[in-house]
């Protein structure tokens, strides 16, 4: 046809415009600018240079007029598309105002016009159409080629960074060595080369100083006896001279033992903040790692930080994760840190003035080597605090608080918690006051406080639990003969209180407490723990029979078995079995023996049942109005409940 033969072929993109970065990687398909203009002087057709319409429109600007001008024209071309005076003034605007690809449509879309148009206007049109189409591949091209400027110098960066890495690590020997000591340099080079590797691996842990530690011996509380064990120490790192003029030597270690909560670390915090030394913290299981070596590295790290600064303390706590028992059959990669421990604080290297302190929860699994005297000199063992030591953090804990002073006293806190430790208490008074601020109050009272005892030693109450009435029927009889067995006792813990509401796991609780901390217990009073034990099963025996005995009796028989069979394989309190005490598994014994334990285990517990059973069924009337009374309270003192028996 006469437009196809007119416009010499129709538009499609069969070049790349993108120059690569190496010219002998150049394709045939990817074109500069000089040659894209090549190639548009072989349109059929088209004899004319595109070169100088390249930039011709190149100023012209887009405003306002020229807006309304490209509209008007818009305009007559769209009254008149047949027309080709109207047609090429109109593309001949696109063009001038940049709108190549609008152009292009124009040429694409309407094909009527050409037909009646001179030849003279055929040059005209094919002049706006090459104008058009130079033009929309040079900025293809152009954009193109600055869209992968950053990607390229990306590329470049990472394939120089990789190229270094290899020549640095796999740089091969140019020479061989000529001498042992060029064998000798060049295997340093390549054990330097492992050296930063492995410390990439390990992972290795900065080892940190704590300056100006605040804590002092004033701040450690219920323990007083043990503060003084270590006034010598602190004498020690504040003045040297003193001792070692006069041969003294200081001690290397110091091993806290005790249960959790004693205030060990504590201890620790206070000798390096009394002596105003460095102090260096640690735990036992930070010293441990997946790499062979790490740990006794890390051991010989915090060392030499501790010489570097001496006088100074480095704390190890929970010591016993590196510091178990070694055994000959253990591979010598696990055995690494201890040895590693053992020679810095007694072995070759002597430490001047640099005192470890280790603790432990679990004294028995330790290395013995660990605690001869040279390595850890001294052994302090920090017990659960006493009543005058509870009473003491219970006051420095409760400055912190608002509480009711006249009702809240630290004493009866303390007799009320036998067992506890420091930060037991601690925990124990903010429950306290949590409690109160969830109930609307500022300050915490008695009820506060008795809800944090509960809570801690029995667990979260179980308001939503739903028991039904026979069920709160048979706790109240079995609480109540615990609670009418304690009562009626002699030589049986002092009665605090009962309550039928379910806490934890149980659906109730009596709660007895003693006077004061009990370091020995007599023949008397173990038989009456066991007769109070007893007093659950034996009133659902009595008042429920023995069909409807339920399981909540297990834990008081286990109770009172464990309490039977110390009495007398431990005690030897027993008129049959006497002055035979038994303490561990090591000590083997006879099957009679056993057999001769287990008879009079089962001899004094049947004793305390039919004993306590009579005692029950003797005051009969009072355990029933107990447990009429449980039943509509759920929860009674000692005091409420002696008023309500009688009972002196």
């Amino acid at each position: 046809m006469k437009g196809q033969f007119l416009w010499g072929f129709i538009y499609k993109p069969l070049f790349r415009f993108r120059k690569p970065t190496l010219k002998f990687l150049q394709s045939p398909y990817q074109l500069n600018k000089d040659d894209l203009i090549k190639k548009s002087m072989n349109i059929p057709d088209h004899k004319f240079d595109f070169s100088p319409f390249i930039h011709a429109d190149s100023t012209f600007l887009v405003n306002q007029q020229n807006i309304q001008t490209l509209r008007l024209l818009q305009k007559d071309f769209t009254s008149d598309p047949q027309n080709p005076e109207k047609a090429y003034k109109y593309v001949r605007q696109l063009n001038r105002m940049q709108m190549y690809e609008e152009a292009l449509q124009i040429f694409k879309q309407t094909d009527n016009f050409r037909e009646n148009a001179t030849i003279k206007q055929h040059q005209q049109l094919q002049e706006q159409y090459g104008i058009a189409l130079t033009n929309l591949k040079s900025n293809l091209y152009s954009d193109k080629r600055k869209s992968m400027i950053l990607p390229g110098v990306i590329q470049l960066l990472i394939t120089a960074a990789i190229i270094y890495q290899i020549f640095y690590y796999f740089q091969p020997n140019q020479t061989k060595p000529k001498n042992e000591n060029t064998q000798k340099e060049n295997t340093d080079q390549g054990v330097g080369r492992m050296d930063r590797f492995y410390n990439i691996l390990r992972n290795n842990q900065s080892i940190q100083e704590e300056k100006n530690i605040p804590t002092r011996f004033n701040d450690v509380l219920g323990i007083d006896e043990f503060k003084e064990e270590l006034e010598e120490i602190v004498e020690f790192l504040k003045n040297p001279k003193k001792y070692t003029d006069s041969g003294a030597k200081l001690p290397k270690g110091i091993l806290l033992v005790g249960p959790p909560g004693t205030g060990k670390t504590l201890l620790a915090r206070a000798l390096a903040g009394e002596a105003g030394c460095a102090f260096f913290y640690k735990s036992g299981s930070e010293f441990d790692e997946m790499f062979v070596g790490v740990g006794a590295s890390r051991v010989r790290d915090i060392f030499k930080a501790a010489r570097a600064k001496a006088p100074a303390i480095i704390f190890i706590d929970e010591i016993d994760s590196i510091g178990g028992r070694r055994r000959a059959q253990d591979p010598g990669s696990s055995r690494d840190t201890i040895n590693q421990i053992l020679t810095e604080m007694d072995g070759f290297k002597q430490t001047e003035s640099v005192i470890v302190i280790g603790a432990t929860n679990f004294e028995k699994v330790l290395d013995p080597a660990l605690k001869r005297p040279g390595r850890f000199d001294k052994m302090i063992h920090v017990p659960l605090p006493d009543v005058k030591g509870r009473e003491q953090i219970f006051s420095y804990y409760l400055k912190k608080i608002k509480f009711d002073e006249k009702k809240v006293l630290p004493s009866n806190l303390a007799r009320q918690t036998s067992g506890f430790s420091g930060a037991d208490i601690q925990n124990m008074v903010n429950v306290a006051i949590l409690n109160a601020i969830k109930n609307e109050r500022q300050i915490a009272i008695t009820e506060d406080f008795e809800f944090a005892i509960d809570r801690i030693s029995m667990g979260i109450g179980r308001k939503n639990m739903h028991v039904s009435d026979k069920e709160k029927l048979m706790t109240a009889y079995h609480e109540g003969g615990h609670a009418l067995t304690s009562l009626l006792t002699d030589g049986a813990m002092p009665l605090h209180k009962v309550t039928i509401l379910p806490r934890g796991g149980a659906l109730g609780f009596t709660a007895m407490l003693p006077e004061k901390d009990q370091l020995n217990y007599t023949r008397k009073g173990i038989i009456a723990s066991i007769d109070v034990a007893m007093g659950g099963r034996a009133a659902e025996d009595l008042f429920l029979g023995k069909d409807d005995i339920t399981s909540g009796c297990s834990n008081d028989l286990a109770k009172a078995t464990d309490l039977a069979y110390m009495f007398v394989k431990q005690l030897g309190m027993d008129d049959k079995i006497s002055l035979i005490s038994i303490q561990s598994d090591r000590v083997k014994t006879s099957d009679q023996f056993d057999y001769m334990v287990d008879m009079e285990v089962k001899k004094i517990l049947e004793e305390s049942y039919n004993r306590v059973k009579t005692l029950l069924k003797t005051n009969e009337n009072k355990l029933k109005e107990l447990a009429t009374e449980l039943v509509k309270k759920e929860t009674l003192s000692a005091e409420e409940i002696r008023k309500l028996l009688h009972i002196k």
